[in-house]
């Protein structure tokens, strides 16, 4: 049975366009428009993927007492396969939100033909499954949908328990209120829905992450990818800006390498403001990640480097996590840079970024032609 039938969605930006007397606010309303109709058109398409994946895992389902272990031999499989085909984005973690997705919203689209609702990005509603509660899961969707809350929005109210104390006030205005000023920094990032690597693995395209990390970040992490490599101390690149997720919240590890003498991880976090306990919690929070899901039988505890390229002090800090501290001391750091030589790496790149820059800058200055001149 086709349950997507009849579904159209409404993609004409024609009849919004509007001449104004301004032709800068005219392009802006072109362009602004047709990116979010594109945004948008592709989204649909991963919600419809990720629902009829749902879907067909759910047909798979038997009745009887061996369903569940059933059902996970399936999804081991599916996720082998799939992932052997079509590279990242069918771990078992995701086809499990497929099929969830599928279950607590099996008429969907069937719920939006004939009405003017449109449908979330598929981050949100992976984000809504984490409400067990239907009817403030139903809330939250709707909510979002006419509110246009970002991801990060929807994850704020739900993890305060916005629903509930909506419920409970008797002054909703200002629990709304409270709510838009915590999360107004939240609402203004355009570029949220590119930034998703689920679109990019989605389009088959490699992560953009110039969208992540600005122009001195991205200088800093290449260098220092290539200082420890040409360390020769047993050095593997692993990834970069790996992408990672709790049930909550979507992280980016900077850099990860693998050390074959030392048998561990390494992961680094480059901040370009001071380092916070919140940078070091979320760090040690990677390493915890690390050695629960990607750590061997015989490799060593992950570790990890917090940097920071503060303007006026940079610095270099390693995290390990308790009960580690011995085998750091004693093993770790006769293989890894000091936090001298690490600062000094930092800086000498800020140097070179900033001359680059300069050079640039005149270059451009100097091919621009002299208005005094006919």
């Amino acid at each position: 049975m086709n349950k997507l039938s009849g579904i159209a969605a409404n993609t004409d930006i024609m009849s919004i366009y509007k001449k104004t007397n301004n032709i800068v606010d005219d392009m802006r309303q072109i362009i602004d428009e047709s990116q979010k109709r594109a945004y948008q058109a592709v989204d649909f398409r991963l919600i419809q993927r990720n629902w009829l994946i749902g879907y067909r895992i759910a047909e798979e389902e038997l009745n009887g007492e061996e369903r569940a272990e059933y059902g996970a031999r399936i999804i081991k499989g599916l996720s082998k396969e799939l992932t052997s085909i079509y590279g990242k984005g069918f771990t078992k973690t995701n086809l499990y939100s497929f099929y969830s997705f599928y279950k607590c919203f099996p008429e969907i689209f069937h719920s939006l033909s004939g009405k003017s609702g449109r449908l979330l990005s598929w981050t949100h509603y992976r984000t809504l499954l984490q409400v067990k509660d239907k009817t403030a899961r139903n809330w939250y969707e709707k909510e979002a949908a006419e509110q246009t809350w970002s991801v990060r929005t929807l994850q704020r109210n739900i993890s305060s328990q916005y629903y509930y104390r909506m419920l409970q006030t008797q002054r909703q205005d200002l629990v709304e209120n409270e709510m838009k000023q915590l999360t107004a920094e939240y609402q203004s990032d355009k570029l949220e829905f590119i930034k998703n690597p689920v679109i990019a693995e989605f389009l088959g395209m490699a992560y953009n992450t110039d969208y992540e990390e600005s122009d001195l970040e991205t200088s800093i992490l290449s260098n220092l990818q290539r200082f420890l490599m040409e360390m020769g101390k047993g050095y593997a690149f692993v990834a970069r800006q790996q992408h990672i997720h709790t049930e909550k919240q979507e992280y980016y590890i900077d850099l990860v390498f693998y050390n074959y003498i030392l048998k561990c991880f390494v992961l680094i976090d480059l901040k370009t403001n001071k380092i916070t306990h919140q940078d070091v919690g979320q760090m040690d929070m990677y390493i915890r990640m690390y050695d629960e899901l990607k750590r061997g039988k015989d490799d060593n505890p992950t570790l990890g480097i917090v940097l920071c390229a503060d303007t006026d002090k940079d610095i270099a800090r390693y995290s390990v996590l308790h009960g580690n501290e011995q085998m750091f001391m004693s093993k770790y750091k006769l293989y890894l840079p000091t936090e001298e030589e690490l600062r000094n790496e930092i800086e000498t790149q800020k140097m070179m970024y900033y001359l680059q820059h300069k050079e640039a800058e005149s270059e451009m200055k100097a091919d621009q032609p002299n208005e005094s001149e006919d």
